[in-house]
């Protein structure tokens, strides 16, 4: 994991692919939950025993968007900025969901840092690469440039 103490450092490592997330498991009370948070209950997220008839490999899969909300939680697994006050999601350049994610699976993110430009109150717009792969298999699940916003904390 890289630790920087403020949201600048990180433009020292503009090109760098930093070292892949911890693995993370998508089960099916994962699937639910996202479900019932964004109202998208079609079968092939939420009927087991229809996707177990009824789907390619037998099993569930997550919502593409529920691949695509774990990245906050997966980019916190590769760096660290200590001195970090606030983090504002600020858009996206390009996704793409290139591979389904059945239940059980196991992801993880590469992320490159791409661009970090200075912004008003010290604070740096950071673009990454993100590709959230999925063990044993060739075609990874998501592939996304995204633009965050970062913050140091405030000086007391």
């Amino acid at each position: 994991m890289l630790s920087v103490e403020n949201p600048l450092d990180l433009a020292k490592y503009v090109g760098a692919e930093l070292a892949p997330s911890d693995w993370l498991v998508i089960d099916q009370a994962m699937i639910g939950k996202f479900a019932e948070a964004t109202g998208d209950h079609q079968w092939i997220h939420v009927d087991v025993t229809r996707a177990r008839r009824d789907m390619p490999g037998g099993a569930t899969i997550a919502h593409g968007y529920l691949t695509l909300s774990l990245l906050p939680r997966l980019i916190g697994l590769t760096y660290r900025i200590g001195n970090l006050g606030r983090s504002l999601n600020y858009g996206a350049n390009r996704i793409r969901f290139t591979n389904t994610v059945r239940v059980g699976a196991r992801l993880r993110l590469r992320l490159t840092i791409k661009a970090v430009e200075a912004v008003d109150g010290d604070g740096a717009r950071v673009t990454s690469g993100c590709i959230i792969e999925i063990e044993g298999e060739e075609r990874p699940a998501l592939i996304a440039e995204i633009i965050s916003r970062l913050y140091p904390q405030a000086a007391p």
